[in-house]
């Protein structure tokens, strides 16, 4: 998330090789660290404008990058593509990139990152594996028949596109949050305390973990980065009836008694 201190050694030196890198990247101060130490850098956050084009959406956005980094392949260039936290979680122009770059026979890889998640855990002090996890976009939890446990950890991404499904604004309404807390209101308490979270990009930046009540979120301020972040309601209740069909089980022989096979 904070390109020039969280990125990997062997990140920076494909970074620093490539004969061009292309990124979409907000933070002025990732753009200008990368301007820096790449041999050529070309910006396609402007492409984002096409939006205000009548009939084009994000998806149209997202082909028109991808497609110039392929245009920078197939003109026998070596390319890296750049993108803040890692680059295959909620950036489907990457996985599209290297999908046509593999089927047109050349090689592509992916490099992990440092994800806004990996952020989330160390500065809310979470451990995922505690309760479990659920993760998911926030539109998408919206409109499909999704299962939510109560006693497990539930993380919503992009709650400021709450129910936008035109793909073609980047906002959401006081309305739209209102039927995204209906929802989560038949798992969890209207009172239950949820933590409005945004990974710090930079050094000069305040991580925000501000933490309201589920039903405060529809007048909540939420920016691009927010992330929802809505602890455990409930204790984990044991499977009683699992324990005991485990408990039934033979204990199995220890290994020290077993005799080494002979082949």
């Amino acid at each position: 998330m904070r390109m020039a201190g969280q990125v990997t050694p062997l990140a920076q030196s494909y970074i620093e090789t490539a004969d061009v890198v292309i990124g979409a990247v907000p933070n002025l101060f990732t753009r200008n660290w990368l301007q820096q130490i790449a041999r050529e850098y070309i910006c396609v956050l402007g492409y984002y404008s096409d939006c205000d084009v009548d009939g084009k959406n994000r998806r149209d956005t997202y082909r028109r990058m991808a497609d110039t980094i392929l245009e920078q392949v197939r003109a026998g260039k070596t390319v890296c593509a750049a993108f803040y936290g890692h680059p295959g979680i909620f950036a489907c122009i990457s996985h599209m990139a290297i999908a046509d770059a593999r089927a047109e026979g050349f090689s592509a890889e992916m490099l992990p990152g440092i994800s806004a998640e990996d952020c989330l855990v160390a500065d809310l002090g979470l451990d995922p594996g505690r309760t479990g996890t659920q993760s998911m976009e926030t539109t998408q939890f919206m409109i499909f028949e999704r299962r939510i446990d109560p006693t497990a950890l539930l993380i919503l991404w992009q709650p400021f596109l709450a129910g936008e499904l035109t793909l073609k604004r980047f906002d959401t309404t006081a309305a739209r949050l209102q039927v995204l807390v209906d929802k989560l209101a038949r798992d969890y308490p209207l009172e239950h305390p949820v933590i409005l979270y945004e990974a710090a990009t930079h050094p000069l930046e305040k991580t925000r973990m501000d933490t309201i009540l589920l039903k405060d979120l529809p007048s909540a301020s939420l920016q691009g980065t927010t992330t929802l972040v809505i602890p455990a309601a409930y204790p984990l209740k044991l499977d009683q009836a699992i324990v005991d069909q485990l408990n039934a089980l033979p204990e199995a022989p220890a290994a020290a008694a077993r005799k080494p096979a002979l082949f």
